[in-house]
Protein backbone atom coordinates (compact mmCIF):
# COMPACT_ATOMS: atom_id res chain seq x y z
CA UNK A 1 0.00 0.00 0.00
CA UNK A 2 1.09 3.42 -0.48
CA UNK A 3 2.34 6.12 2.66
CA UNK A 4 -1.01 7.21 2.97
CA UNK A 5 -3.28 4.26 2.82
CA UNK A 6 -0.82 2.58 6.09
CA UNK A 7 -0.76 5.70 8.80
CA UNK A 8 -1.61 4.67 11.47
CA UNK A 9 -5.40 6.52 10.99
CA UNK A 10 -5.83 4.14 8.40
CA UNK A 11 -8.96 1.45 9.87
CA UNK A 12 -8.22 -1.12 7.47
CA UNK A 13 -5.16 -1.98 9.48
CA UNK A 14 -7.78 -3.07 12.50
CA UNK A 15 -8.16 -6.42 13.61
CA UNK A 16 -11.97 -5.89 14.56
CA UNK A 17 -15.32 -4.91 12.31
CA UNK A 18 -14.20 -1.92 11.40
CA UNK A 19 -11.20 -3.06 9.72
CA UNK A 20 -12.72 -6.15 8.15
CA UNK A 21 -15.60 -3.91 6.47
CA UNK A 22 -13.39 -1.30 5.39
CA UNK A 23 -11.10 -3.61 3.69
CA UNK A 24 -13.52 -5.35 1.97
CA UNK A 25 -15.12 -2.08 1.08
CA UNK A 26 -11.78 0.35 0.45
CA UNK A 27 -9.60 -2.47 -0.95
CA UNK A 28 -7.83 -1.17 -3.44
CA UNK A 29 -4.32 0.57 -2.33
CA UNK A 30 -4.49 4.21 -3.94
CA UNK A 31 -7.72 4.77 -1.79
CA UNK A 32 -6.81 6.65 1.46
CA UNK A 33 -8.81 6.12 4.48
CA UNK A 34 -8.23 8.47 7.09
CA UNK A 35 -9.94 9.16 10.71
CA UNK A 36 -10.15 12.89 12.05
CA UNK A 37 -7.79 13.64 9.77
CA UNK A 38 -7.69 15.92 6.41
CA UNK A 39 -6.80 14.08 3.04
CA UNK A 40 -2.97 13.67 1.81
CA UNK A 41 -1.37 15.79 -0.40
CA UNK A 42 -2.66 15.12 -3.71
CA UNK A 43 -5.27 13.38 -2.96
CA UNK A 44 -9.49 14.61 -3.44
CA UNK A 45 -11.78 13.81 -0.82
CA UNK A 46 -14.77 11.44 -2.46
CA UNK A 47 -16.81 10.70 0.59
CA UNK A 48 -16.55 11.61 4.36
CA UNK A 49 -18.54 8.80 7.20
CA UNK A 50 -19.58 9.24 10.64
CA UNK A 51 -17.89 6.20 12.57
CA UNK A 52 -20.91 5.83 14.71
CA UNK A 53 -21.13 6.17 18.15
CA UNK A 54 -16.86 5.15 17.96
CA UNK A 55 -13.87 3.89 16.04
CA UNK A 56 -13.15 1.06 18.96
CA UNK A 57 -17.15 -0.06 19.16
CA UNK A 58 -18.29 1.16 15.47
CA UNK A 59 -21.38 -0.32 14.54
CA UNK A 60 -22.19 2.39 11.79
CA UNK A 61 -20.71 3.96 8.89
CA UNK A 62 -23.27 6.96 7.82
CA UNK A 63 -22.91 9.11 4.81
CA UNK A 64 -22.24 12.95 5.50
CA UNK A 65 -22.75 15.76 2.76
CA UNK A 66 -26.41 15.13 3.28
CA UNK A 67 -28.92 15.43 6.22
CA UNK A 68 -31.36 14.33 4.44
CA UNK A 69 -29.52 10.82 3.18
CA UNK A 70 -28.03 10.71 6.74
CA UNK A 71 -31.74 10.02 8.31
CA UNK A 72 -32.53 8.14 5.52
CA UNK A 73 -29.75 5.69 6.37
CA UNK A 74 -31.05 5.58 9.65
CA UNK A 75 -34.02 5.31 9.14
CA UNK A 76 -34.47 2.87 6.24
CA UNK A 77 -36.59 -0.83 6.90
CA UNK A 78 -36.43 0.81 10.58
CA UNK A 79 -39.75 -1.03 11.09
CA UNK A 80 -38.28 -4.13 10.73
CA UNK A 81 -35.70 -3.74 13.62
CA UNK A 82 -36.42 -5.07 17.30
CA UNK A 83 -38.27 -2.28 19.07
CA UNK A 84 -35.05 -0.81 21.19
CA UNK A 85 -33.11 -1.00 18.22
CA UNK A 86 -35.82 1.11 16.56
CA UNK A 87 -36.27 3.60 19.14
CA UNK A 88 -32.62 4.31 19.04
CA UNK A 89 -32.50 4.25 15.25
CA UNK A 90 -35.30 7.02 15.00
CA UNK A 91 -33.96 9.29 17.52
CA UNK A 92 -30.60 9.44 15.78
CA UNK A 93 -32.54 9.50 12.37
CA UNK A 94 -34.29 12.37 13.87
CA UNK A 95 -31.42 14.15 14.69
CA UNK A 96 -29.56 13.45 11.34
CA UNK A 97 -32.43 14.94 9.84
CA UNK A 98 -31.42 18.42 11.60
CA UNK A 99 -27.77 18.39 10.86
CA UNK A 100 -26.80 17.07 14.30
CA UNK A 101 -25.41 13.95 13.19
CA UNK A 102 -23.10 16.03 10.89
CA UNK A 103 -22.04 18.28 14.24
CA UNK A 104 -21.93 15.59 16.37
CA UNK A 105 -18.29 14.21 18.09
CA UNK A 106 -18.59 11.23 15.74
CA UNK A 107 -15.32 10.52 14.47
CA UNK A 108 -15.06 11.25 10.72
CA UNK A 109 -13.61 8.92 8.09
CA UNK A 110 -12.60 10.67 4.94
CA UNK A 111 -11.82 8.80 1.73
CA UNK A 112 -9.56 10.39 -0.47
CA UNK A 113 -8.30 9.08 -4.06
CA UNK A 114 -5.53 10.84 -6.04
CA UNK A 115 -6.32 13.76 -8.52
CA UNK A 116 -7.71 12.65 -11.83
CA UNK A 117 -8.53 8.96 -10.50
CA UNK A 118 -12.10 7.85 -11.61
CA UNK A 119 -13.55 6.53 -8.33
CA UNK A 120 -15.31 4.25 -10.32
CA UNK A 121 -12.26 2.37 -10.93
CA UNK A 122 -11.68 1.95 -7.66
CA UNK A 123 -14.72 2.57 -5.23
CA UNK A 124 -17.08 0.06 -5.00
CA UNK A 125 -20.28 2.02 -4.00
CA UNK A 126 -19.26 4.31 -7.36
CA UNK A 127 -19.23 1.42 -9.29
CA UNK A 128 -22.62 0.55 -8.22
CA UNK A 129 -24.04 3.96 -8.68
CA UNK A 130 -23.25 3.49 -12.06
CA UNK A 131 -24.56 0.35 -13.06
CA UNK A 132 -27.65 1.83 -10.97
CA UNK A 133 -28.27 4.26 -13.56
CA UNK A 134 -27.70 7.79 -12.36
CA UNK A 135 -28.31 10.69 -14.44
CA UNK A 136 -26.13 13.55 -14.85
CA UNK A 137 -25.81 16.26 -12.83
CA UNK A 138 -23.56 18.32 -10.03
CA UNK A 139 -22.93 16.22 -6.94
CA UNK A 140 -23.08 17.94 -3.32
CA UNK A 141 -19.94 17.45 -1.01
CA UNK A 142 -19.67 13.81 0.42
CA UNK A 143 -21.33 11.99 -2.58
CA UNK A 144 -20.19 9.30 -4.13
CA UNK A 145 -17.99 9.83 -7.37
CA UNK A 146 -17.57 13.59 -6.39
CA UNK A 147 -13.92 13.46 -8.01
CA UNK A 148 -15.08 12.09 -11.28
CA UNK A 149 -13.93 13.91 -14.22
CA UNK A 150 -15.75 17.58 -15.36
CA UNK A 151 -18.56 16.18 -17.64
CA UNK A 152 -18.74 12.81 -16.04
CA UNK A 153 -20.50 13.51 -13.17
CA UNK A 154 -23.84 11.33 -12.17
CA UNK A 155 -26.62 11.92 -9.87
CA UNK A 156 -25.64 11.94 -6.51
CA UNK A 157 -25.49 8.33 -4.87
CA UNK A 158 -24.41 7.59 -0.97
CA UNK A 159 -23.43 4.29 0.55
CA UNK A 160 -24.11 3.31 4.07
CA UNK A 161 -22.28 0.26 5.77
CA UNK A 162 -23.37 -1.37 8.96
CA UNK A 163 -20.69 -2.42 10.92
CA UNK A 164 -20.29 -6.06 12.84
CA UNK A 165 -17.94 -8.54 14.46
CA UNK A 166 -15.35 -9.83 11.54
CA UNK A 167 -16.87 -13.39 10.74
CA UNK A 168 -16.00 -15.93 8.05
CA UNK A 169 -19.93 -16.78 7.36
CA UNK A 170 -20.81 -12.99 7.65
CA UNK A 171 -21.00 -10.64 4.34
CA UNK A 172 -20.21 -6.66 4.66
CA UNK A 173 -23.33 -5.05 3.10
CA UNK A 174 -23.73 -2.08 1.13
CA UNK A 175 -27.27 0.51 1.44
CA UNK A 176 -27.27 2.40 -1.84
CA UNK A 177 -29.10 6.19 -1.13
CA UNK A 178 -29.95 8.81 -4.08
CA UNK A 179 -30.10 12.64 -2.84
CA UNK A 180 -33.07 12.47 -2.17
CA UNK A 181 -32.51 10.11 0.52
CA UNK A 182 -34.50 7.14 -1.16
CA UNK A 183 -33.12 3.67 -1.17
CA UNK A 184 -31.49 2.42 -4.59
CA UNK A 185 -30.40 -0.70 -3.65
CA UNK A 186 -29.47 -3.37 -1.37
CA UNK A 187 -25.44 -4.99 -2.18
CA UNK A 188 -23.97 -8.12 -0.32
CA UNK A 189 -19.95 -8.55 -0.62
CA UNK A 190 -18.80 -12.20 -1.17
CA UNK A 191 -15.14 -11.65 0.21
CA UNK A 192 -14.23 -15.46 0.77
CA UNK A 193 -14.87 -18.59 -0.97
CA UNK A 194 -18.01 -19.10 1.87
CA UNK A 195 -19.70 -15.82 0.89
CA UNK A 196 -18.89 -15.71 -2.69
CA UNK A 197 -20.48 -18.79 -2.74
CA UNK A 198 -23.60 -17.60 -0.81
CA UNK A 199 -23.69 -14.40 -2.95
CA UNK A 200 -23.86 -16.03 -6.23
CA UNK A 201 -26.23 -18.32 -5.47
CA UNK A 202 -28.75 -16.15 -4.15
CA UNK A 203 -28.50 -13.73 -7.28
CA UNK A 204 -28.86 -16.94 -9.11
CA UNK A 205 -32.24 -17.70 -7.10
CA UNK A 206 -33.10 -14.52 -7.49
CA UNK A 207 -33.15 -14.55 -11.48
CA UNK A 208 -35.15 -17.67 -11.15
CA UNK A 209 -37.62 -16.28 -9.16
CA UNK A 210 -38.23 -13.18 -11.44
CA UNK A 211 -40.06 -15.34 -13.43
CA UNK A 212 -42.26 -16.51 -10.32
CA UNK A 213 -43.55 -13.34 -10.19
CA UNK A 214 -47.22 -13.01 -9.62
CA UNK A 215 -47.64 -16.59 -9.09
CA UNK A 216 -50.74 -16.65 -6.27
CA UNK A 217 -49.61 -17.24 -2.79
CA UNK A 218 -45.94 -16.95 -3.34
CA UNK A 219 -44.11 -14.59 -1.70
CA UNK A 220 -43.00 -10.89 -3.07
CA UNK A 221 -39.86 -11.32 -3.36
CA UNK A 222 -36.25 -8.01 -4.04
CA UNK A 223 -35.52 -7.98 -7.11
CA UNK A 224 -31.90 -8.73 -8.48
CA UNK A 225 -30.55 -5.29 -9.90
CA UNK A 226 -26.93 -6.11 -10.84
CA UNK A 227 -24.13 -9.36 -9.87
CA UNK A 228 -20.54 -7.66 -10.49
CA UNK A 229 -16.83 -9.30 -9.73
CA UNK A 230 -15.01 -6.48 -7.83
CA UNK A 231 -11.14 -7.34 -6.82
CA UNK A 232 -11.82 -10.79 -6.51
CA UNK A 233 -15.24 -10.43 -4.34
CA UNK A 234 -18.62 -11.45 -5.97
CA UNK A 235 -21.33 -8.49 -4.89
CA UNK A 236 -24.96 -8.90 -5.52
CA UNK A 237 -27.19 -5.79 -5.93
CA UNK A 238 -31.06 -6.05 -4.83
CA UNK A 239 -33.72 -4.06 -4.98
CA UNK A 240 -34.96 -2.07 -1.36
CA UNK A 241 -37.43 -3.62 0.42
CA UNK A 242 -41.11 -1.69 0.30
CA UNK A 243 -40.86 1.26 2.47
CA UNK A 244 -43.70 0.32 4.83
CA UNK A 245 -42.93 -3.12 5.43
CA UNK A 246 -43.37 -4.60 8.43
CA UNK A 247 -41.47 -7.21 10.03
CA UNK A 248 -42.79 -10.36 11.22
CA UNK A 249 -42.98 -11.29 14.98
CA UNK A 250 -40.85 -13.78 16.17
CA UNK A 251 -43.76 -15.69 17.91
CA UNK A 252 -46.16 -15.12 14.83
CA UNK A 253 -46.90 -19.20 13.72
CA UNK A 254 -45.65 -20.12 10.65
CA UNK A 255 -47.04 -19.60 7.58
CA UNK A 256 -46.96 -22.72 5.93
CA UNK A 257 -49.31 -22.30 2.62
CA UNK A 258 -46.54 -19.85 1.61
CA UNK A 259 -43.80 -22.59 2.16
CA UNK A 260 -45.76 -24.60 0.17
CA UNK A 261 -46.15 -21.86 -3.01
CA UNK A 262 -42.19 -21.60 -2.70
CA UNK A 263 -42.11 -25.50 -3.17
CA UNK A 264 -44.28 -25.50 -6.08
CA UNK A 265 -43.51 -21.94 -7.73
CA UNK A 266 -47.21 -22.50 -9.57
CA UNK A 267 -46.72 -25.70 -10.57
CA UNK A 268 -49.34 -28.60 -10.07
CA UNK A 269 -48.12 -30.76 -6.87
CA UNK A 270 -46.05 -33.49 -8.63
CA UNK A 271 -46.01 -37.17 -7.59
CA UNK A 272 -44.51 -38.04 -4.31
CA UNK A 273 -41.36 -39.86 -5.16
CA UNK A 274 -39.49 -42.59 -2.97
CA UNK A 275 -36.40 -40.88 -1.43
CA UNK A 276 -33.94 -43.87 -2.51
CA UNK A 277 -32.91 -43.03 -6.32
CA UNK A 278 -34.18 -39.07 -5.73
CA UNK A 279 -31.20 -36.67 -6.80
CA UNK A 280 -31.49 -35.33 -3.22
CA UNK A 281 -30.13 -38.15 -1.23
CA UNK A 282 -27.65 -38.39 -3.87
CA UNK A 283 -26.41 -35.42 -3.28
CA UNK A 284 -26.06 -35.88 0.35
CA UNK A 285 -24.45 -39.04 -0.48
CA UNK A 286 -22.01 -37.22 -2.70
CA UNK A 287 -21.38 -34.06 -0.01
CA UNK A 288 -20.58 -36.86 2.86
CA UNK A 289 -18.16 -38.81 0.59
CA UNK A 290 -16.27 -35.37 -0.10
CA UNK A 291 -16.63 -34.39 3.73
CA UNK A 292 -15.03 -38.18 4.15
CA UNK A 293 -11.82 -37.28 2.33
CA UNK A 294 -11.52 -34.22 4.38
CA UNK A 295 -11.71 -35.93 7.80
CA UNK A 296 -12.85 -38.18 9.69
CA UNK A 297 -15.79 -36.23 10.89
CA UNK A 298 -17.10 -37.62 7.30
CA UNK A 299 -16.84 -40.96 7.52
CA UNK A 300 -19.95 -40.28 10.49
CA UNK A 301 -21.83 -38.22 7.61
CA UNK A 302 -21.51 -41.38 5.24
CA UNK A 303 -22.51 -43.39 7.60
CA UNK A 304 -25.47 -40.82 8.73
CA UNK A 305 -26.50 -40.85 5.00
CA UNK A 306 -26.25 -44.47 4.11
CA UNK A 307 -28.72 -45.19 7.57
CA UNK A 308 -31.38 -41.95 6.38
CA UNK A 309 -31.62 -44.06 3.11
CA UNK A 310 -32.02 -47.54 4.66
CA UNK A 311 -34.61 -45.94 7.16
CA UNK A 312 -36.90 -43.78 4.98
CA UNK A 313 -35.48 -44.82 1.31
CA UNK A 314 -38.85 -46.63 0.56
CA UNK A 315 -40.94 -43.88 1.92
CA UNK A 316 -42.64 -41.31 -0.99
CA UNK A 317 -42.24 -37.38 -0.67
CA UNK A 318 -42.95 -34.49 -2.97
CA UNK A 319 -39.67 -32.87 -3.89
CA UNK A 320 -39.69 -29.14 -4.21
CA UNK A 321 -37.98 -26.13 -3.92
CA UNK A 322 -36.87 -24.35 -0.81
CA UNK A 323 -36.31 -20.56 1.14
CA UNK A 324 -33.21 -22.16 2.34
CA UNK A 325 -33.27 -20.09 5.22
CA UNK A 326 -37.07 -19.17 5.87
CA UNK A 327 -37.17 -17.55 9.95
CA UNK A 328 -39.24 -14.54 10.74
CA UNK A 329 -36.24 -12.10 10.75
CA UNK A 330 -35.93 -12.95 6.98
CA UNK A 331 -39.49 -12.20 6.33
CA UNK A 332 -42.10 -8.97 6.62
CA UNK A 333 -45.48 -8.02 5.75
CA UNK A 334 -46.55 -5.67 2.97
CA UNK A 335 -50.07 -4.59 1.33
CA UNK A 336 -51.72 -7.66 2.54
CA UNK A 337 -48.69 -10.14 1.55
CA UNK A 338 -45.35 -11.56 2.91
CA UNK A 339 -42.27 -10.70 1.44
CA UNK A 340 -38.96 -12.94 1.99
CA UNK A 341 -35.11 -12.43 1.31
CA UNK A 342 -32.16 -13.33 1.71
CA UNK A 343 -32.42 -16.66 -0.42
CA UNK A 344 -28.78 -17.36 -0.12
CA UNK A 345 -29.00 -21.28 0.53
CA UNK A 346 -32.10 -22.05 -2.00
CA UNK A 347 -32.29 -24.63 -4.15
CA UNK A 348 -34.42 -27.18 -5.76
CA UNK A 349 -35.15 -31.22 -5.15
CA UNK A 350 -35.46 -30.83 -1.59
CA UNK A 351 -38.51 -32.79 0.63
CA UNK A 352 -40.90 -30.51 1.24
CA UNK A 353 -40.91 -29.74 4.40
CA UNK A 354 -37.43 -28.36 4.84
CA UNK A 355 -38.84 -24.64 5.46
CA UNK A 356 -41.01 -25.28 7.86
CA UNK A 357 -38.34 -27.94 9.52
CA UNK A 358 -36.17 -24.83 9.04
CA UNK A 359 -37.93 -22.71 10.99
CA UNK A 360 -38.73 -24.36 13.81
CA UNK A 361 -34.87 -25.52 14.23
CA UNK A 362 -33.77 -21.79 13.82
CA UNK A 363 -36.47 -20.55 15.94
CA UNK A 364 -35.02 -22.56 18.96
CA UNK A 365 -31.32 -21.94 18.58
CA UNK A 366 -31.28 -18.58 17.29
CA UNK A 367 -33.83 -17.21 19.27
CA UNK A 368 -33.90 -19.35 22.60
CA UNK A 369 -30.80 -20.08 23.01
CA UNK A 370 -31.20 -23.55 22.98
CA UNK A 371 -29.07 -26.88 22.36
CA UNK A 372 -29.08 -28.65 19.04
CA UNK A 373 -31.06 -31.54 20.54
CA UNK A 374 -33.59 -29.26 21.91
CA UNK A 375 -33.48 -27.81 18.14
CA UNK A 376 -34.31 -31.29 16.68
CA UNK A 377 -37.13 -32.33 19.05
CA UNK A 378 -38.81 -28.66 18.38
CA UNK A 379 -38.31 -29.98 14.22
CA UNK A 380 -40.41 -32.95 14.90
CA UNK A 381 -43.17 -31.04 17.07
CA UNK A 382 -43.20 -28.30 14.09
CA UNK A 383 -43.85 -30.82 11.82
CA UNK A 384 -46.22 -32.89 14.02
CA UNK A 385 -48.66 -29.88 14.05
CA UNK A 386 -48.32 -28.49 10.89
CA UNK A 387 -46.96 -31.32 8.74
CA UNK A 388 -50.53 -32.44 7.30
CA UNK A 389 -50.93 -28.87 5.73
CA UNK A 390 -47.52 -29.99 3.58
CA UNK A 391 -49.59 -33.61 2.82
CA UNK A 392 -47.33 -34.74 5.35
CA UNK A 393 -48.15 -38.39 6.92
CA UNK A 394 -46.06 -40.18 10.31
CA UNK A 395 -43.81 -41.60 8.03
CA UNK A 396 -42.90 -38.66 5.78
CA UNK A 397 -42.51 -36.57 8.70
CA UNK A 398 -39.86 -38.62 9.89
CA UNK A 399 -38.41 -38.33 7.12
CA UNK A 400 -38.29 -34.80 6.65
CA UNK A 401 -37.06 -34.27 10.29
CA UNK A 402 -33.98 -36.55 9.44
CA UNK A 403 -33.19 -35.11 6.15
CA UNK A 404 -33.39 -31.68 7.47
CA UNK A 405 -30.56 -32.50 10.53
CA UNK A 406 -28.46 -34.22 7.85
CA UNK A 407 -28.71 -31.27 5.27
CA UNK A 408 -28.15 -28.91 7.96
CA UNK A 409 -25.15 -30.75 9.33
CA UNK A 410 -23.93 -30.76 5.33
CA UNK A 411 -24.55 -27.08 5.09
CA UNK A 412 -22.30 -26.50 8.37
CA UNK A 413 -19.83 -28.61 6.35
CA UNK A 414 -19.86 -26.83 3.31
CA UNK A 415 -18.91 -23.74 4.51
CA UNK A 416 -16.41 -25.17 7.15
CA UNK A 417 -14.67 -26.61 3.50
CA UNK A 418 -14.85 -23.16 1.90
CA UNK A 419 -13.09 -21.30 4.17
CA UNK A 420 -15.42 -20.23 6.74
CA UNK A 421 -14.93 -22.64 9.64
CA UNK A 422 -17.24 -24.54 11.89
CA UNK A 423 -20.60 -23.13 13.49
CA UNK A 424 -19.42 -24.29 16.90
CA UNK A 425 -23.39 -24.45 17.41
CA UNK A 426 -24.27 -26.91 14.90
CA UNK A 427 -20.61 -29.16 15.11
CA UNK A 428 -19.84 -31.55 16.50
CA UNK A 429 -23.10 -31.26 18.67
CA UNK A 430 -26.13 -32.03 15.34
CA UNK A 431 -23.90 -35.04 14.25
CA UNK A 432 -23.94 -36.24 17.62
CA UNK A 433 -27.78 -35.73 17.88
CA UNK A 434 -28.50 -37.38 14.47
CA UNK A 435 -26.53 -40.42 15.22
CA UNK A 436 -28.47 -40.52 18.68
CA UNK A 437 -31.50 -40.26 16.51
CA UNK A 438 -30.47 -43.67 14.89
CA UNK A 439 -29.73 -45.27 18.05
CA UNK A 440 -25.56 -44.97 17.81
Amino acid sequence: MTAAATASADPRSRGDGLGWVTRAVFGDERIALVVDAGPPAGHAVVARYAVVPSVARSRFLLPLGSPRVTAAALLAYNRLRPTKVRVVRAALGVAARAGVVARAPFPVLTVALPTGLDPAEVLLADRLAALLGGEAGQLPSGAVGLARPAGAFRAAMYAACGVRPPDPNHKPTLQLFDGAGTPRGYAKIGWNDATRALVTAEAAALRELAGVAGVAGHPGTPRLLAEITWAEQVVAVVEPLPERIRGVPADAPPDVPTMLAVARRGRPPPEPRPLAGSPFLARLAAEAGWAATADATGGRAVRAVAELARRHGGTTVEFGHWHGDWVPWNLGRYAGGLVAWDWEHSRPDVPVGFDLAHDAFQRSVVLRGQPVATAADQVGRSLDRYGDRLGLDADRRALVADAYLMEMWLRAWRLAEAGAGWNPVLHPGLLDVIEKRYGR
